[in-house]
């Protein structure tokens, strides 16, 4: 279900927050094609912060593991990235299909130690998104579909108070790497 209590805006505001706090950067320096580590100095410990920071906001479970490592997983070993730690033409493929224009730059073959770079502002808007879309119709706790927004972050349940509860980031991507699987037959 795609979800209408949090404005898309909010949380553009929310993530660039978060990217500001995170980081220890100047507001103005963020912008929705900015990519957190070549454009904002992120290092992998930041994201983690970015991500916990944004849990807290929108009362969420964001993606611990990346695509990549989904795609190991669920579909083997070098499904993903090769034995050289690059990427297959697989792996480049979903991930341009999930970061769209901004995953443009990826290719087949490329070092996995660059990817990290293609993940921009807009994308991490996109992956709260994704998680606050997962709102379910009807309220776990009571069965009311009285959902309504607390302080313009959370949603909870006008009838018993209760916080929604969204599906995880990680079963998400699962879910989505199962119906691209389905759809493209790529695997």
């Amino acid at each position: 279900m795609k979800q209408s209590i949090i404005p898309e805006g909010k949380v553009v505001e929310e993530v660039n927050k978060a990217i500001v706090e995170g980081l220890d950067i100047k507001e103005g320096s963020v912008a929705p094609d900015s990519s957190l580590i070549r454009d904002l100095g992120a290092e992998s410990l930041d994201f983690l912060d970015i991500n916990y920071r944004l849990e807290q906001t929108f009362g969420i479970k964001l993606a611990r593991h990346s695509i990549l490592e989904h795609m190991e997983e669920m579909f083997g070993e070098e499904s993903a990235i090769d034995e050289n730690g690059r990427l297959t033409e697989k792996a480049a493929a979903m991930l341009r299909r999930r970061f769209g224009d901004g995953g443009a730059s990826l290719e087949p073959g490329m070092d996995i130690d660059e990817v990290p770079a293609i993940v921009t502002v807009r994308s991490i808007v996109d992956g709260v998104l994704h998680v606050l879309d997962s709102l379910p119709d009807k309220c776990t706790s009571c069965g009311a579909s009285a959902w309504t927004p607390e302080d313009g972050s959370r949603i909870k349940c006008g009838s018993c108070g209760e916080y929604a509860v969204f599906t995880n980031g990680d079963d998400l991507v699962r879910e989505w790497l199962q119906e691209m699987q389905e759809e493209e037959k790529i695997f």
